[in-house]
Order: C-alpha cells, then sequence, then structure tokens
C-alpha cells in the first residue's frame, strides 16, 4: 500500500467541472422561461390578425382607433416574442 492520495476523485471532478459549467444552468433557466415565451408568442401572432377583422368591417369610429392601435402593438410584441419559435 502506498500513502499517495489516489487521483481519481480528482479526475473525476475535473470532469464533472468540464460537463457543468456556470453557464448551463443559466442558459437552462433562460430557456424554461423562453419557450413558452415564444410559443405564446408564436399563436398570439398568428390569432390577433382575426380579431382586425370585425373592427375593420365596421369601419373605426373615433373610440375604436384606440383599440385598433393597441391590437398592432400586441401583434406587434407577439411577432418579435415568437419569432423563434420551433426552429432547431
Amino acid at each position: 500500500m502506498s500513502n499517495s492520495p489516489s487521483t481519481v476523485p480528482r479526475e473525476r471532478l475535473s470532469q464533472l467541472r468540464e460537463v457543468v459549467t456556470e453557464e448551463q444552468p443559466l442558459r437552462l433557466g433562460f430557456e424554461l422561461v423562453a419557450a413558452p415565451l415564444r410559443f405564446v408568442g408564436f399563436w398570439a401572432a398568428v390569432a390577433l390578425p382575426f380579431l382586425y377583422v370585425p373592427l375593420l368591417f365596421g369601419g373605426l369610429e373615433a373610440s375604436e382607433f384606440t383599440v385598433f392601435g393597441a391590437l398592432l402593438a400586441l401583434n406587434a410584441l407577439a411577432l418579435v416574442l415568437g419569432h423563434n419559435y420551433a426552429r432547431s
């Protein structure tokens, strides 16, 4: 028997450090938040234009310009959030 310490635990520790870096948990956390936002953004961008039809069909009155502008802004936000949905 020798009194020299074993290098196996140190080697495994260095391998573990290579596999799990500090950036990976942060990236995983970001993906857990971003993936549902992309999903909702994409499908909202698809569905929101259907709400324009009743507004435009009946003609826009002065009080409906704000609603129409808010819908356009919401649609633009949905397009930005959902633009990378299902790209792999």
